[in-house]
């Protein structure tokens, strides 16, 4: 991802950045003089977009949102140049080496002074397994690429577009889970060093361990509301309170992460043998009809019919038509 590209205009650009990512709008003081270019590649869920550019202004803004609002996160890479992103009524100075992330469904800003070189992974706010009341609180905040888990995260990130530029299909399809799991590490990490309230931080703590445990056994069809509360030694509903202070409940996270599995593993090379069926079942759906019902009411399509038309390994460019 890192091989250079043809430069385009200001107009182009800025039609390519609100294609690969949402609609945004950008302003510049020199339209004429402007080159940019945007390269990306996706990865099952995850889209990591390399954005090379003179200095601009991009703004995230209720009417942009109005425009489409999908539900997603984007994480930012400062790789060269300088960076202040603005969101929640909290601004990150990004220099080299430091990233922050950002929540596509509210407004926000990333101001560019000067030539600059960003890698953004963009991906479905589900994905990110930090509960939303954390993330809430870690929005435009920056998070040093020299220490802590983003020392590791940094350089993964770094390098992401050439691993996944030469990994093999299988390989791709897992490497975004991968990069998310350590970043959510990393998240975790700066929860724990943010002042708040006990409370809150606490709960925070719970619910990162409910969920790790659900995904570690996301295969066995016993789950349920009460297997995770003995777990965890607390009562079921303290666990559904756990959950619904997020707008979220239980079932409907576990049947997210079962699916998402399957979208995985549909996409995966390596179970191209394997039958729909068996599929939804090493995820926990034991009724193959209600697991085609559920994909398709979550992806657009049955599982068949996403496994025929999934490519795990895309990439695209812009260039000067």
């Amino acid at each position: 991802m890192s091989s250079l590209l043809p430069l385009v205009t200001f107009d182009e650009f800025r039609e390519s950045v609100s294609d690969a990512f949402v609609p945004l709008e950008m302003t510049s003081d020199d339209h004429d003089e402007f080159r940019g270019v945007v390269r990306g590649a996706t990865v099952g869920a995850v889209r990591v977009t390399e954005v090379v550019a003179a200095a601009h202004t991009i703004r995230r803004t209720p009417r942009t949102i109005r425009a489409a609002n999908p539900d997603y996160f984007k994480l930012g890479l400062q790789v060269r140049g300088r960076c202040v992103l603005a969101q929640d009524g909290r601004e990150a100075a990004l220099t080299p080496g430091d990233f922050s992330i950002y929540d596509t469904t509210r407004p926000y800003q990333l101001s560019f002074d000067d030539r600059f070189q960003m890698l953004v992974v963009m991906f479905p706010r589900h994905l990110l397994r930090v509960p939303s009341d954390g993330i809430a609180r870690l929005t435009a905040s920056r998070v040093s690429g020299t220490r802590g888990l983003g020392a590791l995260v940094t350089p993964l990130l770094r390098g992401l577009g050439e691993q996944i530029a030469d990994a093999s299909p299988a390989v791709a399809v897992h490497l975004g889970d991968a990069v998310l799991d350590l970043v959510a590490a990393a998240f975790a990490e700066q929860l724990h060093l943010t002042d708040g309230p006990a409370p809150t931080s606490r709960r925070s703590d719970l619910r990162v361990r409910v969920t790790a445990f659900i995904d570690d056994r996301l295969a066995d069809r016993e789950l349920d509301l009460h297997a995770i509360a003995a777990a965890h030694h607390i009562s079921v509903r303290h666990l559904q309170k756990l959950f619904e202070a997020d707008g979220d409940t239980v079932s409907g996270w576990i049947r997210r992460r079962r699916l998402e599995g399957c979208r995985r593993d549909l996409a995966d090379p390596r179970f191209g043998d394997l039958p729909v069926s068996a599929i939804g079942a090493r995820w926990g759906f034991a009724d193959a009809a209600h697991f085609s019902r559920l994909f398709k009411s979550t992806h657009g399509s049955t599982p068949g019919a996403y496994r025929a038309e999934a490519t795990p390994l895309t990439e695209s460019a812009s260039r000067i038509r």
